[in-house]
This record gives C-alpha cells, sequence and structure tokens, in this order.
C-alpha cells in the first residue's frame, strides 16, 4: 500500500495514536544517548544547547520527524558536538556517533522482552500490540538507517574518522550535498523498503518463533 493509499485509511490514523508515543519516545532516547556520551567524553557542547535532555520537543525536526510518519525512516535533530573538546578525538567521534543506533537496539530488545511477556500472559490488546510492534520496527529502522554514512545520518560521523585522508573529498561533497541526496533518493525511489525493510523482516521471523 503507499503512502497516499494510507492517508485515505481510517485504520492508518488510528494506529497513529499507538505509533507517536513510540516515535517520540525512539527519537528522544536516540539523541539523548549521543548526547550524554558525547559530555562523558569530555564535550559539553550538547548540554550548552539544551539536548541533554529526554524532553522530545528538545530533539525533533519537523521533516525528519514526517518522514518517520510517511515512510518510517527519518530523524531528530542532530546533536551538536565539538570533537576537540574530547579526550580522545577519534574514539569520542566513534563513540558518540554509535551511542544513538546502540540506545535504539537496546530499546528493540526491551521492547521485544515486553511484548513477549505481554503475550504469554494473554494481556496483549491491539493498543499495546501496535505501540511495542512500532517499538521493535521503528527502533530497527533507526540502528540500521542512522549507521548508512550521508548526513546528517551517524553513519557520516564515522566516516570522518575512517575514510582515509587521501579520499577527504568524499566525506566533503557528502557535507554539501548528501542532506540532497537522502531527500531526493526518498522521495523518488524509497530505497529503504528495498534495502532495510527486508532485513527487518527477517528479524521479526526470527522474534515471531519466540511466541
Amino acid at each position: 500500500m503507499s503512502i497516499f493509499q494510507n492517508l485515505t485509511n481510517p485504520d492508518y490514523w488510528i494506529s497513529l495514536i499507538w505509533t507517536i508515543p513510540a516515535l517520540l519516545i525512539s527519537l528522544t532516547v536516540h539523541e539523548y544517548a549521543h548526547a550524554l556520551v558525547a559530555v562523558k567524553q569530555g564535550d559539553p557542547t550538547p548540554e550548552r544547547y539544551g539536548r541533554l535532555s529526554l524532553n522530545p520537543l528538545d530533539h525533533l525536526d519537523p521533516l525528519g520527524t514526517l518522514m518517520l510518519l510517511l515512510f518510517r525512516f527519518g530523524w531528530a535533530k542532530p546533536v551538536p558536538i565539538n570533537p576537540m573538546n574530547f579526550r580522545h578525538t577519534k574514539s569520542g567521534i566513534v563513540w558518540t556517533s554509535l551511542a544513538g543506533p546502540l540506545s535504539n537496539i537496546l530499546l528493540m530488545l526491551i521492547s521485544v522482552v515486553i511484548y513477549v511477556v505481554l503475550f504469554r500472559l494473554k494481556w496483549m490488546n491491539d493498543g499495546l500490540d501496535t505501540f511495542f510492534s512500532t517499538m521493535i520496527f521503528i527502533n530497527l529502522a533507526l540502528a540500521l538507517f542512522n549507521l548508512l554514512p550521508i548526513p546528517p545520518l551517524d553513519g557520516s560521523r564515522l566516516i570522518t574518522v575512517l575514510i582515509p585522508p587521501k579520499y577527504s573529498y568524499i566525506n566533503a561533497f557528502l557535507e554539501r550535498y548528501g542532506f540532497l541526496i537522502l531527500i531526493g533518493s526518498l522521495l523518488l525511489f524509497n530505497w529503504p523498503a528495498m534495502i532495510i525493510v527486508p532485513v527487518i523482516n527477517q528479524l521479526f521471523s526470527w522474534f515471531n518463533l519466540l511466541l
């Protein structure tokens, strides 16, 4: 079903009642994890900009949130960091970049455990099923999607550490045009549905074995 068909489907809007809280929790924890690890690595910048916070309003990016609602792939406002403040610059960048995706994997695992417990106790209902299914899907999607090496995604920060200096022009190109490439390719091809969704579907099939 296309996104335009979804928008005319009453069930889609009903599901949003449970989907939106799952999105807010997932995005907020993701960005808070970036901020927390950056501060622990010695950079006060996230705290200075009010990003060491569990308030969703401090982290939401309007376009990225809309993309999540429509495509189930998106982003929040990147946490500002100054790598020069890190005690160890390269490791600081790596751990700060990985903190968001790793927090989503943790949230996904917690959601799986709660879902299985509720299901086996026969306490599951349609609303809870939608909420925890969304938590599992969105957190897997955020973890995988954000590791792609395209700004403003987390993987782009890893590129600055891993790419050899002689290829630094690639990083400069992505910094300049990566956001446009990301938005354009999402709108034109919705390529995550072809690349990431099959991986998620396989993980969901393993998850179903627990039920």
